[in-house]
């Protein structure tokens, strides 16, 4: 008879908004979990009507709810990594901020959804500044791709020398660490920069001539988190979400008129 008492599941926490497609925001923030092996718990801080063709509504919830979803996860749950993507308003952007800086020993990964892979706008502008001096000094990793780090930084980034730059700048206002995508770029290779204290590493994976690609930062960032509630380095953390992601599209069936969602749980 086996009397052991079973240890708790990694648990990890997503901030973020819901897609009634499952493509991004929470469902693949949730599936993405799962597909590592971690017990996923979400916030949700926005609903929204989208599929792979776009956003056509979307209805943020209370600063209050969101921040009563939070205490009702970290009070119970083992937390052992935390993120955050779309965050909606300003006024959650404060919330999130004031309530994660009460668990400043949980890891963080930010991911800063500024836009949809559709284009469609997910931020309200005022609200960039508040990520920038209020969440960022909290992430232990912050993960935008180049249009998100041009926002962040104010800065045009036309050069792997201008974004090695502005990832610097990123680590000047408080992140640990800076991982800029490179998915949205043109060439052979999909480039990610890795920029901490110790230093700069780039990470290549083959570019997929995929249309599946709807929701690969929220999964990028979310595998992240989950590798850190494992118990890895951020490093290790890093490269293994950059091979989950790559598989991930690599495995995705095609669904939807536009961009679709990755193969999350198919990833073996």
């Amino acid at each position: 008879m086996n009397n052991r008492t079973p240890l708790p599941a990694p648990t990890a926490l997503t901030i973020a908004g819901s897609d009634s497609g499952a493509g991004a925001g929470i469902q693949a923030d949730l599936k993405t979990f799962a597909a590592q092996g971690v017990y996923g718990t979400s916030a949700i801080t926005a609903v929204t009507a989208q599929n792979t063709r776009g956003v056509t509504a979307i209805e943020a919830v209370s600063p209050d709810l969101v921040v009563s979803q939070i205490s009702a996860v970290i009070d119970d749950f083992p937390v052992s990594a935390i993120k955050t993507g779309m965050l909606a308003t300003r006024d959650i952007v404060a919330a999130v901020a004031d309530r994660l800086l009460e668990i400043p020993e949980t890891p963080l990964v930010v991911d800063p959804v500024l836009v949809s892979t559709s284009g469609d706008r997910l931020l309200d502008d005022d609200a960039i500044e508040l990520i920038r001096d209020r969440l960022l000094p909290r992430a232990h990793l912050v993960t935008p791709n180049r249009r998100e780090a041009e926002a962040l930084t104010g800065r045009q980034l036309a050069s792997a020398r201008e974004v090695a730059d502005a990832a610097r700048e990123l680590l000047d206002r408080g992140a640990r660490a800076v991982v800029v995508t490179g998915g949205d770029q043109h060439g052979p290779n999909a480039v990610d920069l890795l920029v901490d204290r110790g230093g700069e590493h780039r990470l290549s994976a083959p570019r997929i001539d995929s249309r599946s690609t709807h929701g690969t930062g929220c999964t990028y960032s979310a595998a992240i988190a989950a590798r850190l509630a494992l118990g890895e380095g951020m490093d290790a953390a890093v490269s293994q979400a950059k091979r989950f992601v790559t598989r991930a599209i690599e495995q995705a069936i095609p669904l939807g008129g536009g961009h679709g969602p990755l193969g999350h749980l198919l990833v073996k």
